[in-house]
């Protein structure tokens, strides 16, 4: 199927909206289309009228331009009627916000409007789903325009079977300054499933990265999936719920998917190198890291920092993931001695963690990472920048920046995010390092690049 006008309409028909009810998710769907993003959206109801001036059509074939896509939000029995008159109409695809399919018990009403665009060749997204959220083309979000938070355009598509997690991981992303190529919320998945969304990704010149929310699969998909996932020339990440019997149950009442065999599902993500976030606080940092490294790691850190007790706090951590802080040798330690300012020689540490204290200026920092960034024995780099140091300047995290595009080791950086600090944190980021606003996700950043072990 060609998701082109599915992903990306210059045209739009949103059908149920209603004449009564301002917060209708029709409504709010063709307000934040119709007033703020490219498509061209046109409003649908069956009594026909008038909507802010707006002609409203009686249906989708009476609209007077061919319609690219059609987002359908009545109720679930009058979806495979209008289904069928947007298939007949030469609509190019839908998304079927309406609820109360196979999550409802009415599974023979799901698979009829599967097996009726099945037939066609007409790719939909849904039942039960709030759809696409691709600005500046599309949003059929029914979330007002005043209650979502929008992440910055950047280069990581996010697909989920639950909305409510795909938008919260759409707020985590905004606050940690990453942006998404797209946003897809499946819900019950009823045609379009993971598989074909992992397709259209793999080939999508504005995704680098493609990460999924999933609760279940069909018999036997799970390791198909898995298969394609490896193949993949980019970074796949999954994020899996249902992985205990009462998980299961809770995702089954959800969105009808069975959860299957949690542990043989993660053996076989491994097994072809698809990369597992454990739990929510993994999966937005994986996103991250891997968005700037795809080039895998052994997992062998090198720690600076200003403050002993956070490099103490680092290893701890690190170790706790399965990660590595090699201790250097004497010589080495001699050597990064030499490098930095008389002042903090006798003062700071050269072990590794090299904790260069708190009166450490930015050539000591450069001289360190510089130092680090040539040594067989670290394969990743850990700053723990902490920009209340009074010797360091904003300018810090873009010279760091710079040894790692002569270097090319894997470097992650730690700065508290508050906005007193961004300076900090945009001399990475702009020079595409990633930065963690807590020792424990550097660390997750970290075990993105070691569980990101391609075939």
């Amino acid at each position: 199927m060609d998701l082109k006008r599915l992903f990306k309409p210059k045209t739009m028909a949103v059908i149920g909206l209603s004449m009564t009810n301002e917060r209708h998710p029709a409504n709010v769907i063709y307000n934040k289309n119709n007033l703020r993003l490219k498509v061209k959206a046109f409003p649908v109801n069956e009594r026909g009228g008038t909507y802010h001036g707006e002609k409203v059509y009686t249906k989708v074939s009476e609209i007077p331009e061919a319609v690219d896509l059609a987002v359908i939000a009545t109720r679930a029995q009058a979806v495979l009627e209008i289904l069928n008159e947007c298939i007949h109409s030469g609509t190019g695809s839908a998304v079927i916000i309406s609820g109360g399919f196979a999550e409802a018990g009415h599974i023979e009403l799901q698979e009829r409007i599967a097996a009726m665009a099945r037939e066609a060749n007409f790719p939909f997204i849904g039942p039960n789903c709030l759809g696409i959220y691709a600005p500046p083309h599309v949003d059929t979000f029914f979330i007002p325009s005043e209650r979502i938070v929008r992440p910055e355009k950047g280069r990581v598509a996010l697909i989920s079977q639950s909305g409510g997690v795909l938008v919260d991981h759409m707020v985590k992303s905004a606050r940690e300054g990453f942006g998404l190529s797209m946003a897809i919320s499946i819900g019950n998945k009823a045609l379009i499933r993971e598989i074909e969304l992992l397709g259209y990704f793999s080939n999508d010149p504005e995704t680098d990265v493609i990460a999924f929310y999933i609760e279940g699969f069909e018999k036997n998909e799970g390791r198909q999936f898995a298969i394609e996932a490896g193949k993949c020339q980019k970074p796949v990440i999954v994020l899996k719920s249902g992985k205990t019997p009462m998980g299961g149950r809770a995702v089954s009442s959800h969105s009808a998917a069975l959860a299957g065999d949690y542990e043989v599902f993660s053996s076989v993500l491994s097994q072809f190198g698809v990369v597992e976030a454990k739990d929510e606080f993994e999966l937005i940092p994986f996103c991250e890291a891997l968005c700037c490294y795809q080039k895998p790691i052994d997992g062998r850190i090198g720690i600076i920092t200003g403050s002993g007790g956070h490099g103490a706090l680092a290893v701890d951590t690190c170790l706790s993931h399965g990660l590595t802080v090699p201790t250097l040798g004497g010589q080495d330690q001699q050597n990064i001695r030499e490098r930095v300012s008389p002042r903090i020689q006798t003062i700071a540490s050269f072990t590794n963690p090299i904790d260069l204290t708190g009166s450490a200026v930015d050539d000591d920092f450069v001289e360190a990472v510089n130092f680090i960034s040539q040594h067989e024995a670290i394969d990743c780099i850990m700053i723990l920048l902490l920009p209340y140091l009074p010797g360091i300047t904003t300018d810090l995290g873009a010279r760091l920046s710079q040894i790692y595009q002569q270097s090319g080791k894997p470097m992650i950086g730690y700065v508290p995010h508050v906005e007193k600090y961004l300076m900090f944190v945009e001399g990475f980021q702009l020079n595409g390092i990633p930065v963690a606003h807590s020792i424990e996700e550097a660390v997750h950043m970290a075990e993105a690049l070691r569980r990101h072990q391609p075939c």
